[in-house]
């Protein structure tokens, strides 16, 4: 969907619509297209290292209105960087590991780590820049810029970059019970990382939604939870992120996630009536316009 034609509201609150792991397979990259052309989604996130990112490249650039971010990719991914460069990182096999907690005390403890970090992200930054899209914004997978190392390098990197915007994964609790009393959310235990996070994103002169909404429902936000959240939105900016895919079962796919039924939820036609009240565009569109 074009996010020109989306109804500019009058009130204060304003929305971004994101899909995370674009460029991961062709599943991923064909939901995002349709999502965007068909339904609500104004951004996406692009992973650099993965097989489809080619033709997630060819998708933004045929679809100029779909603004594109970095999908920082340091866990559970393929680097950019040849594995050998980055033992400290990877598994044997060469992908990156997926042991997070380990992954972050090595990266307190070691200095090579480190430097393989600084390395590897100035690598992703890099391989964005050669597609020749310009750079919306930076969140990374798994939130794995909830570390403070990451974030120091990663916010550094964004800013000498020029973006002006990132991801800070704040899910207020009110704003998720108020949809579903049961539902479960780590954002209390998160916040001294996503507070400490903003105060460095200013430091950096970079920009955040005031509210991101997924993690309580990541992989199983569907349409009727999104029918329930978007009245209850607050004023400032929230961004609402999804894993679309055409459907399930694909290599790198989440195991559990209903990625098809997220896509159907971004294509709801009840949704696109209850989004089009609200100002929606990309991070830059929504946080830093001009």
């Amino acid at each position: 969907m074009d996010v020109g034609g989306l109804a500019r509201a009058t009130d204060a609150r304003r929305l971004i619509v994101t899909a995370d792991d674009f460029g991961l397979a062709p599943e991923v990259n064909e939901a995002v297209e349709r999502a965007h052309r068909e339904g609500i989604l104004t951004a996406a996130s692009l992973m650099v290292g993965e097989r489809a990112v080619t033709e997630a490249a060819a998708i933004a650039r045929r679809n100029p209105g779909l603004a594109v971010g970095l999908h920082l990719t340091l866990t559970d991914g393929t680097p950019v960087l040849p594995p050998r460069r980055l033992t400290a990182l990877v598994r044997p096999d060469g992908r990156f590991r997926d042991d997070m907690a380990w992954l972050g005390l090595t990266l307190a403890a070691s200095r090579a780590a480190r430097r393989q970090l600084r390395d590897e992200i100035a690598a992703q930054f890099a391989a964005f820049h050669a597609t020749g899209l310009r750079c919306d914004h930076l969140n990374a997978h798994r939130h794995f810029h909830l570390h403070p190392m990451v974030a120091a390098v990663a916010f550094a990197a964004a800013r000498d970059a020029g973006l002006r915007t990132v991801r800070i994964p704040w899910e207020p609790p009110r704003l998720i019970h108020a949809v579903d009393a049961a539902a479960r959310t780590p954002a209390r235990l998160l916040q001294p990382f996503t507070a400490a996070m903003r105060l460095r994103a200013a430091h950096h002169g970079l920009r955040a939604p005031d509210q991101v909404v997924g993690l309580a429902w990541s992989g199983r936000f569907t349409a009727e939870r999104l029918m329930r959240l978007l009245p209850h939105l607050p004023a400032g900016v929230t961004e609402i992120y999804f894993h679309p895919a055409t459907r399930g079962g694909f290599a790198g796919g989440a195991p559990g996630y209903d990625h098809a039924g997220e896509l159907a939820a971004l294509l709801d036609t009840r949704v696109r009536r209850e989004a089009a009240a609200l100002a929606s565009g990309g991070y830059t569109e929504m946080l830093a316009p001009g």
